[in-house]
């Protein structure tokens, strides 16, 4: 206990004005290599899928040119394995010559040419998670500013063979050294997962005051298990994490990772509105080039994506789990608006759950409630009408809901909607269903 004191006392006495860049005001969307791509390097045999320049000039046209972009989906971020396995003559780290021969200035103008941000991956260790060069304590500012030269816009710095006190030291310092170059450089820190997650080795008042976003549990999976594992951790700590996050910092429960190999659609659903629920970074790790309709239909769900993105930025809650395997969450959002998610963990057939807004602590009236993945919007609720609900195994029902006397604002809401995302009405959102 007393070694924490110390050490966090050193960290707050070195943060002052350590992050003052005002951005991530909501949750950042991208894409990132990591989960669908890893540590390939065999340029040789599996041109198409290696870490490359290629690759990320490859997402970044499907960022720019499939809709992405106009959603809010912005960022293309390099994770790790793109270094050279030595740095060069004046002690910078550098792009693996034969997989980016253009460099990463290069990259940057290229992404930044579509309208797009570019992020890079550095690791505050010896070495990388994977083995390459590392920023040591000794080299966060020239890597700082390094990054800010070649025209990066967002770090993920991670923690792979680092101590607690070199931590306690460098996740700190990188803010101060990100903010000194004067290029606005969004900062994702790995710090509390590498001290598990949780007060007291986690102070999240200080996290907020140097990072726009940290990641609090062990990286995510192409699996069912993996996703619900994390919305479990995030749901059982929801009184220590939920407070910390809010505009300009946010909790990061890891990647999407919809539209790879281990998601049905029902589950690929889930994910999105528990992230969405959650004030969770979208951040894909898919292949863009060959995405399915379905998951990019997921994806690109424009109410989902409000949602996740409102400006209140408060992070949503687990209100109940019953004894049927159905789990309820909710978040208050803008305006007196709220979203509610369904969540079966059952395993067996559609479950048809009863409930009322009252018995989910909703104030007397009437309200509306918008589908969020039929599309159906559902009038003349009161807090006391029986809702039925059938939900998939796996699967979620998404709401999103405002009281009627509000109706005429939200209204604008889904106007405002449309126009932000350029699609039409009949596109987004479909008839009332009286």
């Amino acid at each position: 206990m007393e070694f924490l004191l110390v050490t966090q006392l050193l960290a707050l006495i070195s943060v002052t004005t350590a992050l003052d860049n005002g951005l991530l005001r909501t949750p950042p969307m991208g894409w990132m290599a990591w989960e669908r791509f890893r540590c390939d390097v065999d340029c040789k045999d599996d041109p198409k899928n290696c870490i490359s320049e290629n690759l990320f000039r490859d997402m970044a046209d499907r960022l720019a040119e499939d809709g992405w972009r106009e959603l809010g989906y912005e960022y293309v971020i390099i994770d790790d394995c793109w270094m050279s396995k030595q740095r060069d003559e004046h002690g910078r780290l550098q792009p693996d010559p034969l997989r980016f021969p253009g460099g990463i200035a290069k990259l940057a103008r290229y992404v930044h040419d579509r309208g797009l941000k570019l992020g890079i991956y550095a690791d505050m260790g010896t070495h990388t998670c994977m083995g390459y060069p590392g920023t040591t304590l000794d080299k966060i500012e020239i890597d700082a500013q390094t990054f800010a030269s070649w025209g990066v816009d967002y770090l993920k710095f991670d923690g792979c063979h680092s101590n607690p006190v070199e931590q306690m030291i460098g996740y700190p310092r990188m803010s101060k050294a990100l903010n000194a170059t004067g290029r606005p450089i969004a900062y994702s820190c790995s710090w509390p997962v590498y001290v598990g997650g949780l007060p007291p080795n986690v102070n999240y008042s200080l996290m907020g005051e140097i990072c726009h976003l940290w990641r609090n549990y062990y990286d995510i999976q192409d699996s069912w298990d993996s996703v619900i594992n994390i919305v479990d951790w995030f749901s059982n700590n929801q009184d220590a994490l939920q407070p910390a996050a809010g505009p300009g910092r946010w909790n990061d429960p890891d990647m999407l990772v919809i539209g790879n190999f281990g998601l049905s659609i029902d589950q690929a659903r889930s994910q999105m509105a528990l992230w969405a629920i959650m004030a969770a970074p979208l951040i894909m790790s898919n292949d863009l080039r060959t995405l399915s309709n379905d998951a990019r239909a997921i994806l690109q769900n424009k109410v989902a994506i409000s949602i996740n993105q409102d400006p209140r930025g408060m992070q949503g809650r687990r209100l109940l789990q019953e004894k049927s395997h159905i789990e309820v969450y909710w978040r208050p959002l803008s305006n007196s608006a709220s979203a509610l998610v369904f969540l079966s963990h059952r395993q067996d057939m559609p479950y048809l759950y009863h409930t009322s807004l009252a018995k989910l602590h909703y104030d007397p009236g009437s309200y509306e409630a918008y589908d969020v993945f039929t599309g159906r919007t559902m009038t003349g609720l009161t807090h006391t009408t029986d809702l039925k609900v059938s939900i998939n195994p796996s699967g979620v029902v998404m709401w999103y809901i405002y009281p009627t006397k509000h109706k005429r604002f939200h209204n604008t809401w889904k106007e405002h909607t449309l126009s932000t995302y350029h699609v039409d009405e009949a596109e987004a959102v479909p008839p009332e269903v009286l």
